[in-house]
């Protein structure tokens, strides 16, 4: 029989970090669903939760990471004291999604190399 090693950190790492990614954006599909329901929003995200239950934390470093870890435990929070109009928390909910999406893009962005230098066609 073959023996299993146990995952190295990378790869513990990796798992958590894809299980946290996926909990965003199953989150953001419910989000910014028309028919937007919040007792079917609070028993997914309960589902999604336990998924993340199942891998072992890591401490994350990135900025954006730490900001995903965030957005699950404030989702977590927002749905667990949420009233009969849970607008206010959507709405937070999809800012922090904004906030993250930024966050996230922010890397891709590069600076103009020669930002000094217009074109002058001479007219």
């Amino acid at each position: 029989m073959r023996e299993t090693t146990p995952p190295n950190e990378k790869t513990l790492r990796l798992r958590y970090i894809r299980v946290l990614e996926k909990f965003l954006t199953r989150t953001v599909s419910l989000l910014k669903n028309e028919d937007f329901n919040p007792q079917i929003f609070k028993k997914n995200v309960d589902k999604y939760y336990q998924e993340i239950l199942k891998v072992k934390a890591v401490r994350l470093d990135s900025e954006y990471l730490a900001m995903l870890q965030d957005f699950v435990n404030s989702t977590l929070a927002k749905t667990n004291s949420f009233e009969d109009d849970f607008s206010e928390q959507r709405n937070a909910l999809l800012k922090e999604i904004n906030l993250l999406a930024k966050e996230k893009n922010k890397s891709n962005y590069k600076k103009d190399k020669h930002k000094d230098r217009e074109f002058y066609d001479g007219y």
